[in-house]
């Protein structure tokens, strides 16, 4: 078997443009063939820098620690929102939630693991498919891709914060909610936390594209931000959105992870994950969550039977 052919930066760079920007494939393909030298290359170094649908989970599907389940949920003006939802199991008292938000290639086998693992972490976790509107995400990832691009913006933002009060007020919710995203996500969290104010208890957003500075002022969440240390498409407005953030009094805290790529937490893409700043960053995460959401006494989850002292 030949050997795999080495991943460079420049190819990092002209696969992001292509999922980020172009949506053109045959440039993508083109590209890749001339940095790789030929095209069998450039489809092996394709296959390396891609997400991987068949990847092992970190957390599997029938895990007995969890109780899963695909859920719907009414949202802003009659419209309906589907999503994946992980809890602990059992599960005695109320707990802190966490909406997990997908990348650009909509609601997959990734995310439901990062929501299976907040469950297990011992969070309500919830993994809305930002894709509903249009029939939930495909299993072609460039079609999820252009799906995104049609989004409607303002009912994206406006439907993401019905979900948090949907989430804040499920019987098995202690009443508070964050969300952590990625990619796309991560800059859903970032505006999120800008429309929802105090309705959004902390936000952790992963690489995610910054809103204006301006908007700042507007933001009430403690917040976590994650950044890619070779990322230069997000890191080129990161340092602007933290300065914002401190100068608006926010509670945030910000990490960038030196010689890593765009989506380094994603253990699905072979040539983008780097588990040691995964695992750095997924634990900071996990940590402020439980700091910033925790009660000091939860309520016993009504039919339940609080546990034996």
């Amino acid at each position: 078997m030949p050997n795999p052919p080495r991943i460079t930066p420049e190819m990092i760079r002209l696969y992001d443009d292509f999922t980020h920007r172009t949506f053109d494939r045959r440039a993508l393909m083109t590209g890749l063939t001339r940095l790789a030298g030929s095209s069998a290359a450039a489809v092996a170094a394709l296959s390396l820098i891609e997400a991987d649908p068949a990847a092992a989970a970190q957390v599997e599907a029938d895990d007995p620690r969890l109780s899963t389940s695909h859920v719907q949920w009414p949202v802003a003006d009659g419209r309906i929102m589907k999503g994946y939802l992980a809890l602990p199991k059992p599960m005695p008292q109320r707990l802190p939630s966490i909406v997990i938000v997908h990348e650009n290639r909509g609601l997959n086998g990734y995310i439901e693991d990062v929501a299976r693992r907040a469950a297990l972490a011992g969070f309500v976790a919830l993994a809305p498919d930002f894709l509903t509107p249009f029939g939930g995400t495909p299993a072609d990832e460039d079609q999820a891709r252009e799906m995104i691009g049609k989004l409607n913006a303002a009912h994206t933002i406006v439907d993401a914060v019905a979900t948090l009060d949907w989430l804040r007020h499920n019987p098995r919710v202690s009443g508070k909610v964050g969300t952590v995203g990625f990619c796309w996500g991560g800059g859903l969290v970032n505006r999120i936390a800008v429309a929802a104010g105090e309705r959004l208890d902390a936000g952790v957003a992963f690489y995610g594209p910054t809103p204006p500075p301006a908007d700042a002022t507007r933001v009430k969440a403690a917040m976590m931000l994650h950044y890619a240390g070779l990322d230069q498409w997000v890191n080129k407005n990161a340092p602007a959105w933290v300065a914002a953030l401190q100068a608006a009094g926010v509670d945030v805290q910000s990490f960038t992870y030196p010689d890593v790529e765009h989506a380094f937490h994603n253990d699905t893409s072979a040539a983008r994950y780097n588990a040691e700043a995964a695992n750095l960053a997924w634990d900071r995460t996990i940590a402020f969550f439980h700091e910033k959401l925790e009660s000091p006494a939860p309520a016993p989850v009504p039919g339940d039977v609080p546990p034996a002292q």
